[in-house]
């Protein structure tokens, strides 16, 4: 593939802060140098220092998940970093459960049983 400076300055002007904090942390391996360049133009100019930038970088490698080979594994319903992975149903049209499979979770898609469990550890 061909790489469009152009296409990518339009992604990256229209995601979120949070959105392009991941991509040049976690999701940098795998990305085009010029891409980062250009994400980390965009961080500075909405202000992030570069220890802000490692600031987040170091939270999210120590909550998301990793594969084998060094990537941070994506929630299965967006494309934050997954956190936590659990089994569930996969479900047709979103209602009929057909078979179990494992789904991986951000923050924000961690099913609320987890998070309670997660509050009554935290109590005692």
């Amino acid at each position: 593939m061909n790489f469009d400076a152009g296409k990518v300055r339009a992604n990256v002007r229209r995601a979120s802060t949070e959105d392009l904090l991941d991509r040049v942390t976690v999701y940098r391996e795998g990305m085009e140098e010029e891409a980062l360049a250009i994400i980390e133009a965009e961080l500075q100019e909405r202000g992030l220092t570069s220890e802000a930038i490692q600031s987040h970088g170091r939270a999210q490698r120590e909550a998301c998940l990793w594969s084998t080979d060094g990537i941070a594994l994506q929630c299965s319903f967006c494309r934050k970093p997954a956190v936590s992975e659990e089994w569930g149903w996969h479900c047709v049209w979103g209602l009929i459960p057909v078979f179990p499979r494992r789904f991986r979770y951000c923050c924000d898609h961690r099913p609320e049983r987890a998070n309670s469990a997660r509050e009554d550890e935290s109590e005692t």
